[in-house]
């Protein structure tokens, strides 16, 4: 089982940038690819961005390509999502997503989610 808290969301101006961070519980996170999917008002869940549980391979939306960066800490259990050059496009709430490594997994954990504006 893995709980997940995300942290960091906000109010921000266009072209500034946010941190979101997403701390998860248990003692096997690095066994987890992690993810972060956004949600905007009146839209389905999207997906942003993906990291594996090694950290070796990355995917992202072509949306957030070069803006974006996500990373993780397995010491600290924690994966970053930093956010650059924001738009106001990209409001909307960000969820963090846990899915176990081996292959056929889906994305069985899920934070409450943070929200985060931007404005123009």
């Amino acid at each position: 089982q893995v709980q997940l808290v995300e942290s960091g969301g906000g109010l921000v101006q266009a072209g500034g940038s946010l941190k979101l961070s997403c701390a998860a519980s248990g003692r096997t996170f690095g066994s987890y690819t992690m993810a972060w999917f956004r949600q905007a008002p009146g839209k389905e869940r999207e997906f942003v961005v993906s990291m594996s549980w090694s950290g070796a391979t990355t995917s992202y939306a072509n949306s957030v390509k070069g803006r974006f960066t996500i990373s993780r800490d397995n010491a600290k259990n924690t994966v970053y999502l930093q956010m650059n050059t924001l738009k106001p496009e990209d409001t909307a709430v960000y969820y963090c997503a846990a899915r176990y490594k081996s292959p056929g997994s889906g994305y069985a954990y899920w934070g409450q989610g943070t929200q985060v504006t931007v404005s123009s």
